[in-house]
């Protein structure tokens, strides 16, 4: 039996530095918003509001860590795999190049199918349930993408059949296993990263003191029945409580989302339609993401003392 040897690699000599070159670009994306998810600054980054939408969505976290996180590890292990062969020089040991040329090729062949399906099923959230646009999103799904094309395609392979049917089979694989991840999650319920079953989570204490002016609002938005809703781990719900008080925010009507977060009413969720962590609902209109106190005050009509104690640059 004679194998069949492709001639499709359109450019096998630039193919492994491109690959490099797009995964260290994806690494330093997904490294710069782990930080900023870590560190709550996701705001700060967005060009748009639905950019911070999609980044604190539930869609965003994956077994309590960040999916940019997965994403660095990712992109990392395709930058070794694309490089690693120039570790070798061929004029001492071609031998020992040439396997591992082979060993990494398949790595970036199943490594590529499986970001690409994966980035492809994000980016079919992105369009059907999210539908909000996100430029960080857009641009992984092109890296991921662009290494598994030029994996596919930019070298030589054996037998045309054999990576056609493997990454074919690890996109099936990886799809069913990322539409089982994501089984549990919908814009209005959030996922449970690090809740054990049966276990009601509580949400961390709120540790800054309120002024009169946080009380003022507080007792305003009140009256006016106005809501927040937000999950017990969601850090950007947390530092919306921040900015109240701990005296202030105990009078806001909050709404857990999360049904292991203490009282939680994911129904509610549900049925207000939120998408996103933390929303307002104030009059009838909901207003995603984290707010500040001035912004509360002019949403809702409030004409009290604007004297507030805290803002997100003083937060700690």
């Amino acid at each position: 039996m004679t194998r069949r040897r492709t001639k499709t690699a359109l450019f096998p000599r630039w193919s492994r530095p491109l690959m490099g070159s797009i995964a260290m670009l994806g690494a330093i994306e997904t490294t710069v918003l782990t930080v900023v998810k870590l560190t709550d600054n996701v705001a700060a980054i967005c060009p748009s509001e639905g950019c911070d939408i999609v980044l604190t969505s539930p869609y965003a976290t994956v077994f309590g860590l960040p999916l940019t996180l997965f994403g660095f590890v990712g992109y990392a292990a395709m930058a070794i795999f694309a490089l690693a062969p120039y570790a070798i020089d061929p004029q001492k040991n071609r031998q020992g190049r040439e396997r591992l040329d082979r060993l990494t090729g398949w790595a970036l062949l199943v490594g590529g199918a499986v970001m690409a399906a994966f980035s492809g099923y994000l980016m079919y959230l992105l369009a059907t349930q999210m539908q909000e646009f996100c430029p960080y999103c857009l641009a992984s799904a092109l890296f991921s993408f662009s290494l598994f094309g030029l994996a596919a395609f930019g070298r030589s392979w054996e037998d045309v059949g054999q990576p056609l049917f493997v990454s074919s089979i690890v996109a099936v694989v990886t799809l069913t296993g990322v539409t089982g991840l994501y089984a549990g999650v919908s814009p209005s319920v959030a996922a449970t990263p690090d809740a054990v079953r049966g276990t009601k989570q509580a949400p961390p204490d709120v540790t800054t003191e309120s002024g009169e002016a946080e009380i003022a609002l507080a007792r305003h938005l009140r009256s006016i029945g106005a809501r927040t809703f937000g999950a017990y781990w969601c850090p950007h719900c947390y530092s919306q409580k921040q900015l109240f008080g701990r005296e202030a925010f105990e009078l806001v009507e909050y709404i857990e989302c999360d049904p292991r977060g203490a009282n939680g009413n994911p129904q509610v969720c549900r049925e207000a339609g939120i998408r996103a962590y933390p929303t307002w609902e104030i009059d009838g209109q909901l207003y995603e993401g984290l707010r500040e106190l001035d912004e509360l005050a002019q949403m809702s009509g409030y004409t009290g003392d604007m004297a507030f104690r805290h803002s997100l640059r003083t937060l700690p």
